[in-house]
């Protein structure tokens, strides 16, 4: 099985990356066509990718893009838009909280105030350093994927067992492993990363792999707006899911391409999911980057 990549919506396709703006590419999508929205869009600091506006237009601009993706996702599926804070004159303004309301308006219902913390970042001078992101998972109905048995993690205690009841001699345990909670930690992609490229706010592909394990099955569509240099393409591939994003800067869109080929050819390193933050007290060998393949297929050429 080769991962057929076009640059315009084709519900055949594998991955479709479209090199634009994402209301041009939502325009395609059909209705309730996509099981998982996932992204990381501008928080509005005025990066190379985005244009500062007035909070007010920024809201109004997320907005636009947020009720195209409802109305392309499925009934049974999930919004994960994750967010930092928008900098004013060095006061923080939570976008989470100044975004939630839109999600609110368009009837979906909030499931979980993910919080992404990582180690590394900006020293701030003047206030306590921010060390945290926020993603807010949305449901379009009462009715939602969730594979709970997917994203188990390792019991602190797998062999605790009741010590009475009628349960007694029995592990207190699922031993699939427990639920994750609702705190994450996660490296973000820095310098010595080793999924770092030019992008400067990169998401972690083991990041969306919990994403699109636990809300997604096997050929879903996994759909990304502000796709960047394609973590959420590459973290929907590996699992067997469909995926498609747009990026309005090519350079970035270049850069998304030629890792879901390498990824293709066995090529892409990547953080594995799961793997332990880095404890220097801990002595040992660490554990190596993974290799993707994606389905032991080789990527075919970009198709107009």
């Amino acid at each position: 099985m080769s991962v057929r990549i076009v640059s315009e919506f084709d519900p055949t396709a594998d991955f479709v990356l479209f090199a634009g703006d994402c209301l041009d590419l939502l325009r395609q999508m059909p209705d309730g066509s996509v099981k998982l929205v996932v992204t990381s869009p501008p928080y509005n600091l005025g990066k190379a990718y985005e244009t500062r506006l007035h909070l007010d237009e920024y809201l109004a601009q997320q907005r636009a893009v947020i009720d195209q993706c409802v109305r392309v996702l499925s009934s049974r599926g999930s919004i994960c838009w994750q967010v930092g804070n928008y900098v004013d004159n060095g006061e923080i303004i939570p976008l989470d909280v100044v975004l939630y309301p839109i999600f609110a308006s368009l009837g979906l219902h909030l499931r979980n105030r993910i919080v992404w913390h990582f180690g590394h970042g900006l020293h701030a001078s003047k206030r306590f350093s921010g060390r945290y992101e926020v993603i807010m998972w949305f449901t379009k109905s009462n009715d939602y994927t969730f594979n709970l048995d997917a994203v188990r993690v390792p019991q602190k205690y797998p062999q605790k067992r009741h010590f009475k009841g009628p349960n007694k001699g029995e592990l207190s345990g699922n031993p699939l492993g427990k639920n994750p909670s609702d705190v994450w930690e996660i490296p973000n992609v820095k310098a010595n990363h080793v999924e770092k490229t030019i992008h400067p706010c990169q998401f972690p592909v083991e990041l969306i792999e919990r994403l699109v394990l636990a809300m997604t099955d096997r050929d879903d569509w996994v759909f990304d707006p502000f796709m960047g240099v394609g973590s959420t393409a590459i973290a929907a591939l590996m699992h067997g899911r469909r995926a498609a994003g747009a990026e309005i800067m090519p350079e970035y869109a270049a850069v998304a391409r030629e890792r879901v080929l390498l990824a293709s050819m066995g090529k892409l390193r990547v953080r594995p999911m799961g793997r332990e933050v880095y404890d220097p007290t801990v002595s040992g060998p660490s554990t190596p980057p993974k290799v993707v393949h994606l389905s032991g297929s080789v990527a075919q050429p970009l198709e107009t």
